[in-house]
């Protein structure tokens, strides 16, 4: 019997086994399903992109923006942490990102950052936690530049790319610009090679294959233009010293794509209500690796 066979039996074995009060319940669940809220699978930007948008649970609303080349499934586990918290979560895919629409302009800043009003917006969320992670913490500085903050009542910061990572005569201990051409460079020619030299500094050593090539894949699934043109954020010194939110920035010292010093600590001295949380040996990717602390942190903060 091969194992299509073997299926098809199974199938058919598991329906004949149902019994009435089973097939009630079925039912019944299918009738409450029907009737349950339906909410949009994607929202449309103000050019008229369609953004798919994760909308799950009920409470409170936290809106989870992901970092660069990934999508909102990175936020999978840390969704159903909160639900079952009684919070409901807001994760967009980023405009050429996971399921939603690709066009082929809107990935400077200002646009993107008016695609997280548009979430924002148009679900008419009120009273937002939002939760910012890598690129995803500039786009939620932008939005609050650009859009106020009448609708947040809280920020937090995951392994921030700000306040400025480029090396100038005003912020002397940044990145050199040639090192960042040299990135640039290297993404375009061969991005998966990239990703693999690169690989190493941003998990822990003890973090698992499946892991690691599921966020390997998710990076590589975005085309090649939208990585470059998202690759660098400009200088956001003077939208963040604006910023008076309650704010949460949390990072490890081990983050060797934004380190601390330049990113994270000095963001934190920008804001005047925030509360800076440094994870001992955390990488960039802190919100796998050490996801059960940036949870208790998170959900102290923000209150659960």
């Amino acid at each position: 019997m091969d194992r299509r066979t073997v299926l098809e039996a199974a199938a058919i074995g598991g329906l004949g086994a149902a019994s009435p009060a089973s097939a009630a319940a079925t039912e019944s669940s299918t009738r409450q399903s029907s009737n349950a809220e339906r909410r949009p699978h994607f929202v449309n930007a103000r050019d008229g992109t369609k953004l798919f948008v994760q909308d799950w649970g009920s409470g409170r609303s936290i809106v989870l923006l992901s970092p660069w080349a990934l999508n909102s499934d990175v936020w999978g586990t840390h969704i159903a942490a909160f639900t079952a918290r009684g919070f409901r979560c807001v994760a967009p895919d980023r405009r050429g990102h996971g399921r939603s629409e690709v066009p082929t302009s809107g990935y400077d800043l200002d646009t993107l950052a008016d695609d997280v009003a548009s979430v924002i917006e148009q679900l008419d969320l009120q009273q937002v936690i939002l939760v910012a992670y890598s690129m995803g913490a500039s786009e939620a500085v932008q939005y609050l530049e650009r859009h106020g903050s009448a609708r947040i009542s809280q920020l937090v910061l995951c392994a921030p790319g700000t306040p400025f990572l480029l090396k100038t005569e005003d912020n002397p201990d940044g990145i050199p610009p040639s090192a960042a051409e040299a990135q640039f460079k290297a993404v375009a020619h061969d991005f998966p090679k990239w990703i693999a030299d690169n690989e190493a500094p941003f998990f822990t050593p003890d973090t698992i294959p499946e892991t690691r090539y599921w966020i390997k894949s998710m990076m590589m699934s975005v085309p090649l233009p939208i990585v470059l043109a998202t690759l660098i954020a400009p200088d956001l010194r003077s939208a963040i010293s604006k910023i008076r939110l309650p704010t949460l920035i949390i990072q490890g010292d081990k983050d060797a794509s934004h380190p601390l010093p330049i990113t994270g600590a000095k963001t934190a001295r920008l804001i005047p209500n925030c509360k800076l949380v440094v994870v001992e040996g955390a990488p960039h990717a802190l919100i796998l690796t050490h996801r059960e602390r940036l949870l208790s942190e998170l959900l102290g903060f923000i209150g659960s």
